[in-house]
């Protein structure tokens, strides 16, 4: 059964407080961004792997990309831990962010295909990561001008995948285009074409769990 690949990333204009876009790719086409007036770099990246969780049902295996080690490991390290312990951390504090925490929980869950993850460093010239990049960081600096908006660019039809409904908000929702073509009707974003960087399914061994902050 073939495998579907998506990219995500997240975007926080100023962390914490600043506005924030999230963003996925799908490898075979298609593309969702979306973003929020406050919010930090954290949950931003969090927003990305939920929407992309929830706009690929099925029973196909699903294995999501990103530059954040902080949302990897929520979503399938630490999860069970905190689910075990009530939904507190190992020194019994409150989990953070964990309405975004319990809904990935909830979209792995009832899922009918496996989830997976894997790590890749970001603003190394990966492709679809760039992609997601560009479009989380276009999503945030709209909702910055106070127009905060979900767009979904919907898979080619030759994939055979349903998507969610496209919804106003940035330029490209019209079926048929790529990532790229969102990005050339974004203000201020201009698609990189570097191609495609090397893809690794897990951190380094002794790799520090780090956030990265934009």
């Amino acid at each position: 059964m073939p495998v579907i690949t998506v990219s995500t990333d997240g975007s926080c204009l100023r962390n914490p407080g600043g506005a924030i876009g999230w963003a996925w790719v799908d490898h075979a086409g298609g593309a969702a961004s979306g973003g929020l007036t406050s919010g930090t770099n954290q949950v931003a990246e969090l927003m990305a792997l939920l929407e992309a969780i929830e706009s690929h049902p099925g029973a196909e295996p699903l294995h999501i990309e990103s530059d954040s080690q902080y949302a990897i490991k929520c979503a399938s390290v630490w999860v069970a831990g905190w689910r075990r312990k009530g939904w507190r951390t190992a020194g019994g504090g409150p989990v953070q962010n964990l309405a975004l925490v319990q809904g990935i929980d909830r979209a792995i869950a009832g899922r009918d295909g496996p989830v997976t993850f894997g790590w890749v460093r970001g603003h190394v010239g990966n492709h679809f990561n760039e992609l997601a990049d560009q479009l989380a960081g276009a999503a945030a600096r709209e909702a910055q001008a106070g127009r905060p908006s979900v767009t979904r660019q919907p898979a080619p039809p030759e994939t055979g995948r349903s998507a969610r409904p496209a919804a106003p908000g940035l330029p490209g929702t019209t079926p048929g285009t790529t990532p790229d073509d969102v990005l050339d009707d974004v203000p201020g974003t201009v698609p990189d074409g570097a191609p495609d960087g090397v893809r690794r399914t897990a951190p380094p061994a002794g790799t520090p769990v780090v956030d990265v902050l934009f």
